[in-house]
């Protein structure tokens, strides 16, 4: 008896020490040491666990494939994680929020980098932040001039003119493809994508040549959804309607968005649209807005597919396709009014011509990856197109061609990237080079509606090798340092500028012929990062841009291309800057200098808008930061501020206009959720003060000179989860229902666009979630 006894018991043990040795118990928290539930844990594209209320799960060895497993929960960052056949059969895993600083960058150098490793003044968007941001206004103009330190306000316009980053011009990318027309600045960008498609935005901020052509201010590069790393089949379904509560008569918009994402073993996909319809726009005493390049009756309309194939673990290929449409059907037109005085607004009526706004934005691109070319080396090939056309409103006369009309802008691009990263060691020292050939085809052109040619067609091939290197100097001190070759050639063909009056009064014919430009980019930076609570960094970089050579072209007063000054933006980018983490406390904060030995400062000379080739020094600084009191509370905030000057052989200088610099911005934001179903935040947009020019002649303020004053703006956004599937969004837009005037009318100093902002606009979304 006592020997079957000490059998069973011997067999119990071993039972359950084999059992033990064959599976891995996980408990997953949050940094305060609390359980997360319904986290997901994955190996090899499938769910093998999901832990309980505890936050524990036990997840067999054998499923675990090359040792990792990725842990995810909704609000908490992706983690990959490598088990350790030798270790512990118990291991506990802290999920980070999605907002903290330890954050993969993929724009700064064209691979997935550590926040804290770069040595440049980055700033993200997740996607729930865009998701909260967009309840309130689904304008990514808005979203991004609302929460972006640096970047100026939005316009409440279909175009994005005047809202630079750090006072230049910004690269709009979307998966890295370009999306900017810096040949001739359509100023159509921002708004090139519905902000349902997008995963996270990333703005590096300051000069940078990393992507090419057009980046003295910065990058926004609009990562789009990905699909899920094992096998599942998930879906959201949006449906909201937008109106003015105060005076609703034709304010009433509706949305429609639906997504779908999956993977199939190693088949992945992501397939949806959205389309929207914004109803009339009305102030804050109930009155139409007016309606130059107003968004008042405008349809909305995105479509996106991305599909991939995993042909082994380290080998993939993507391909993407991404169509957004933005056009006014306009009801009402402009009755203008005095700058200054009395604001231009919305009366009864159509207007001639075709609708504008963005009739088409096509992107198209295929990826392959390979992460095992050369032993360790990454390849990333990538071939894209983007065929963009955007649509001026129709003018009754213009001072820059005789009679009515009404412009386009036409822009084709075809390129191929070549990216590679290889890791290795320099005198012991932990190293990685990034290095490939970028190839830009871009012509782009400005035709009026009735044939006549406004900007003709310029046809630019760009070839442009780079390289990047990152080096360890010494244990938590990085080095990054890179080289950039432009060598551009823009081929302009044979054309008369446009008649500025009767009989072809005016026009002057101009000799064709090409343009050549190179030029050589360097960057260079150190930060520190041994420490959470001072992380410095000092940083140089450069940018290039063929900057606004469509307005030297229309404006030629020579006979030949020659004869022209259509020499290239270098912008240089002088930064120091760190990031702190102190408990519950995270603060960012930069100090920067941009100069350039030539500008592009759009100035009035005789009612029409020139370039001033002149040298110009821009400087600033901005500070942003949170803290977090709880799980369920926190508060943050930002302020930047920007200046410029533009300076003459004679000593003399001038400063910027408002084209270009934006007045200081302050915002803050107080987030609170009382319980896990509700989510509320409250926010404040504020931009100052800004008066740098005098009078004219004649008693008025040239275009874009004229002088700002302080706007204040409240917003409210909150949702609640009625269960797992279920949820519901409320926005409200100018809360406190301000009689204001964005800065863009104020500083433009144009009757026809002294155009009142929005008045309290109200947005509800019902979202399921399958």
């Amino acid at each position: 008896m006592n020997s079957k006894l000490l059998f069973l018991f011997s067999f119990f043990v071993l039972f359950t020490i084999n059992i033990k040795a064959q599976s891995l118990r996980l408990k997953i928290e949050n940094e305060s040491k609390k359980p997360i539930a319904n986290a997901a844990v994955s190996s090899n594209n499938k769910i093998i666990g999901t832990t309980n209320l505890s936050g524990e799960v036990s997840v067999l060895n054998a499923e675990i494939k090359n040792n990792t497993i990725i842990i995810s929960a909704p609000d908490f960052q992706l983690l990959s994680y490598t088990v350790n056949p030798e270790e512990q059969n118990s291991v506990t895993i802290v999920l980070n929020k999605e907002n903290q600083l330890d954050e993969v960058v993929i724009t700064a150098g064209r691979k997935q980098e550590n926040i804290n490793t770069i040595p440049s003044s980055v700033t993200i968007m997740s996607q729930k932040e865009i998701q909260q941001q967009s309840s309130i206004n689904s304008n990514l103009s808005s979203i991004l001039g609302n929460v972006i330190p640096g970047l100026g306000t939005t316009t409440n316009k279909a175009t994005n003119s005047g809202q630079t980053l750090r006072g230049r011009q910004v690269l709009v990318l979307i998966d890295g493809i370009p999306q900017s027309t810096p040949l001739m600045n359509g100023n159509r960008d921002i708004r090139a994508i519905d902000a349902n498609a997008i995963e996270r935005i990333e703005v590096i901020k300051g000069a940078t040549s990393i992507y090419g052509n057009g980046s003295g201010g910065g990058i926004i590069n609009y990562i789009t959804k990905k699909s899920p790393l094992y096998n599942s089949f998930e879906g959201v379904t949006t449906v909201g309607t937008t109106f003015n509560p105060l005076h609703g008569n034709e304010t009433f918009g509706y949305r429609i968005s639906q997504f779908f994402n999956g993977r199939k073993n190693k088949f992945s996909y992501v397939l949806g649209g959205s389309y929207d319809y914004t109803g009339l726009q009305r102030d804050a005493k109930g009155t139409p807005l007016g309606q130059t390049d107003g968004l008042s009756n405008s349809y909305q309309t995105n479509a996106f597919v991305k599909l991939g194939y995993d042909l082994d673990e380290n080998t993939n290929f993507k391909v993407v396709y991404n169509f957004y449409g933005s056009t006014q059907k306009a009801k009402y037109i402009s009755q203008a009014g005095v700058y200054g005085q009395t604001p231009t607004i919305g009366v009864r009526g159509s207007e001639p011509g075709e609708n504008a706004g963005t009739p088409y934005n096509h992107n198209f691109m295929f990826t392959f990856s390979k992460n095992n070319l050369f032993r360790t080396t990454q390849l990333d090939v990538s071939a894209y197109l983007n065929s963009f056309q955007s649509m001026n409103r129709y003018v009754q006369s213009a001072s820059a061609w005789y009679g009515p009309g009404q412009t386009m802008i036409n822009s084709n691009k075809n390129g191929t990237r070549i990216n590679l990263n290889t890791p290795f060691t320099i005198a012991s020292l932990p190293s990685e080079i990034t290095y490939g050939l970028d190839v830009l085809n871009d012509v782009t052109f400005q035709d009026l509606v009735d044939g006549r040619v406004y900007i003709p067609k310029m046809d630019m091939l760009n070839i442009a090798p780079y390289a990047q290197l990152k080096v360890d100097v010494l244990e938590n001190l990085i080095f990054k340092g890179g080289i950039r070759y432009e060598n551009a050639t823009v081929r302009v063909d044979d054309f008369n500028t446009i008649a500025t009056g009767a009989n072809n009064t005016g026009s002057i014919f101009v000799e064709g012929g090409k343009i050549p430009y190179n030029a050589t980019m360097f960057n260079a930076g150190l930060r520190f990062n041994k420490y959470e609570f001072f992380n410095p960094f000092v940083s140089f970089s450069q940018a290039f841009a063929i900057n606004e050579l469509g307005r030297i072209l229309r404006r030629a007063n020579e006979n030949t291309i020659e004869s022209l000054e259509t020499d290239p933006i270098i912008t240089n980018n002088y930064e120091v800057g760190f990031s702190s983490k102190l408990y519950n406390l995270n603060v960012t904060a930069a100090y920067y200098i941009s100069t350039s030995k030539l500008g592009a400062n759009l100035v009035d000379v005789g009612g029409y808008l020139v370039a001033q080739r002149e040298p110009e020094n821009v400087k600033g600084y901005e500070i942003a930061l949170d803290y977090r009191f709880s799980d369920q509370f926190n508060v943050g905030g930002s302020y930047s501020y920007v200046e410029g000057k533009a300076k003459f052989d004679d000593g003399s200088s001038v400063y910027l206009n408002g084209s270009r610099i934006a007045p200081p911005k302050a915002t803050a934001f107080a987030t609170y959720k009382p319980s896990a179903d509700w989510n509320l935040q409250l926010s404040w947009v504020n931009t100052g003060c800004r008066d740098r020019f005098e009078l004219n002649s004649k008693g008025k303020y040239n275009n874009s000179e004229g002088p700002i004053a302080t706007v204040n703006l409240v917003n409210f956004a909150g949702s609640y989860s009625f269960n797992k599937n279920w949820s519901l969004n409320l926005g409200i837009e100018n809360l406190l229902n301000n009689y204001y005037y964005p800065t863009v009318s104020q500083y433009r100093a144009l009757d026809a666009e002294y155009v009142l902002g929005t008045g309290m606009t109200t947005t509800l979304n019902l979202r399921y979630k399958f």
